[in-house]
């Protein structure tokens, strides 16, 4: 089974001779980030945790510590596609080839920028414009191997220059072809609002991390997040504003969570039963 396929081709797999949950997504745009599951035993032991909660697809970190060979066999095993990979920006600089090499032989064609270490963070507005630039040459580069680049934002990214978050500077700069991947609940902290923000990016907003935030003082072992659907974000109102802008995926994650696989399947369950709804309403 090859994994870069889409969900409409997988549900025709999936009536044939390969046994899956139940609950399967049925065609359904959800993933798992699988940062959210790395406490969770072995790496067969995390993606047998996605497989349960009826989940076909995957964001991966990295290389997942394990060959391209080795990951396909596990993927295939499972009935999972990689949908993107989270890969550093020091390792999209340094070692680009050997990113592309990889992820196209586990059938990705997106590498999304996870996360800005603190001395690789911008603090000026035109900062956040030369890193746009040079996300903008990045993903040419990946153009011309038939890939895409994203970018995942946290809470800093949410600082105001003259009316305009560094995120939207950043992205400004860096051209329609660098993707965002929005992060509701960092959004959320950062002082917007999630559903009003994604319409402030745009069509260029390929996929969401879904995930929430607890109410104050609670989850507080969990840095204050929240399964899916069990926090305090307007999941209605953020629904309707990720069909309205094009949402590819609805990528489940947890940062820190108690009980990673009950996360995953419970927002798993809220999603599979929100958003045809939402994509009825749109």
């Amino acid at each position: 089974m090859t994994h870069h396929i889409q969900n409409a081709a997988l549900g025709t797999i999936l009536a044939g001779a390969i046994a899956f949950p139940a609950v399967a997504q049925e065609g359904q745009p959800i993933a798992v980030q699988m940062y959210t599951l790395r406490d969770l035993g072995t790496l067969e032991e995390q993606l047998q945790a996605v497989e349960d909660a009826g989940v076909t697809a995957i964001e991966t970190v990295g290389t997942q510590g394990v060959s391209a060979e080795d990951l396909n066999s596990m993927l295939d095993e499972h009935g999972i596609e990689v949908v993107s990979s989270h890969v550093q920006l020091a390792t999209l600089r340094d070692e680009l080839d050997e990113a592309v090499a990889f992820n196209k032989a586990i059938g990705n064609d997106t590498i999304t920028v996870p996360y800005l270490p603190e001395d690789q963070r911008p603090t000026d507005a035109a900062g956040w414009q030369e890193l746009g630039e040079e996300l903008g040459g990045i993903a040419a580069e990946l153009a011309e191997e038939d890939m895409r680049l994203g970018y995942h934002n946290h809470d800093f990214e949410m600082v105001d220059y003259d009316g305009q978050t560094a995120l939207e500077i950043m992205f400004e700069a860096a051209g329609p072809d660098v993707l965002a991947q929005i992060d509701l609940a960092w959004v959320d902290r950062g002082g917007h609002d999630p559903a009003e923000y994604l319409r402030t990016i745009g069509d260029r907003v390929f996929a969401v991390h879904a995930k929430d935030n607890a109410p104050d003082g609670e989850n507080e072992d969990q840095r204050g997040f929240a399964a899916v659907g069990a926090g305090t974000l307007d999941w209605p109102g953020i629904l309707d504003a990720a069909q309205e802008v094009g949402v590819e995926w609805y990528i489940i994650e947890h940062d820190l969570p108690a009980d990673a696989a009950g996360v995953i399947a419970e927002g798993a369950d809220f999603l599979r039963e929100e958003l045809p709804a939402h994509a009825a309403s749109n």
